[in-house]
């Protein structure tokens, strides 16, 4: 049998109080209602809750089994009720959020902390994905979140541009050019080149070709990498040149230089959801990249 809420309430206030006039006063009632509600409730359960006379209120045993039980369902129910609240105002929950390798060199880690200081209440799940296969996978909803390099994206995604930035060279460090702080791309014409994969990212492929040809020649395309690091790793071990985006000068590996050069091309990082999205947990993430990211924005690019 349910027991209404509001009686256990006040069972446990009379009980608290072992005073119905001190009990209807903490409750902001009057006395009688109160009274009729303690009958109700003994009624509905078939027992005696209180031993009553004039001058003293106390509880039988049953009642201080139920007491007991009360305090536990009352306790319980609002935790119930601050989860729901704390849920729905994007505070407590989980989201699924997938990223390119590159975000690990534009801010991704301190972003998380950030994350983890505002919503600690958040868990977030995070999978180190191709901009296809997050693409895919929001559209399905099996990320809340992506984090791609720019691509064409379904009617039913929203995307919105979260950072921009310069491409650089990349070249081995014992390169002959090497040392200089800037240089122009036609004197690499004749180097093998690496390339993002066009099966991964026909954007930035078409990209990096794009500056090429700006440049006066057609790439020999030695190798192409399925992510930026794997580019410059392949670098450093003196397997050609490639042309990154700026922020992989920050990965730390050994052996590659970086120079400027002259071009109009800019790396550009999206953030992607699906369209629509009511969650607010979402959407308090989505504030989240936007305003870290703003705030956060190099000077005018080069």
């Amino acid at each position: 049998m349910e027991i209404d809420s509001r009686l256990l309430r006040y069972f446990v206030a009379v009980a608290e109080e072992l005073s119905f006039s001190r009990a209807a006063a903490r409750l902001h009632l009057s006395q009688p209602p109160l009274s009729h509600a303690i009958r109700q409730l003994e009624d509905n359960l078939g027992v005696r809750l209180f031993e009553r006379s004039s001058r003293h209120v106390a509880l039988t045993p049953a009642g201080q089994a139920l007491y007991k039980e009360a305090r536990f369902l009352l306790q319980r129910n609002a935790d119930v009720r601050q989860l729901v609240r704390r849920i729905h105002a994007g505070l407590e929950g989980e989201v699924k959020i997938g990223f390119v390798g590159s975000m690990l060199y534009r801010g991704l880690p301190a972003w998380l902390t950030h994350c983890q200081s505002r919503y600690p209440g958040v868990a977030r799940a995070l999978q180190e994905l191709n901009s296809a296969e997050q693409i895919g996978l929001v559209a399905r909803g099996g990320l809340d979140i992506g984090l791609v390099h720019a691509n064409p994206v379904t009617d039913e995604l929203t995307a919105e541009t979260l950072l921009i930035e310069p491409f650089v060279l990349c070249l081995p460090a014992g390169h002959v050019l090497a040392g200089n702080g800037h240089v122009d791309l036609a004197v690499l014409a004749g180097e093998p080149f690496i390339f993002f994969a066009s099966a991964v990212s026909p954007v930035y492929y078409e990209l990096l070709l794009r500056m090429c040809l700006d440049a006066g020649f057609m790439p020999t395309v030695r190798y192409e990498a399925r992510h930026w690091l794997s580019a410059v790793s392949l670098v450093a071990q003196g397997m050609g040149v490639s042309i990154v985006p700026r922020s992989l000068a920050a990965c730390g590996l050994e052996g590659v230089a970086y120079l400027r050069f002259d071009h109009t091309q800019r790396s550009e990082t999206q953030m992607i959801w699906a369209r629509g999205s009511a969650s607010r947990i979402v959407h308090n993430h989505l504030d989240l990249l936007r305003d870290w990211f703003a705030a956060r924005a190099g000077p005018a690019l080069d």
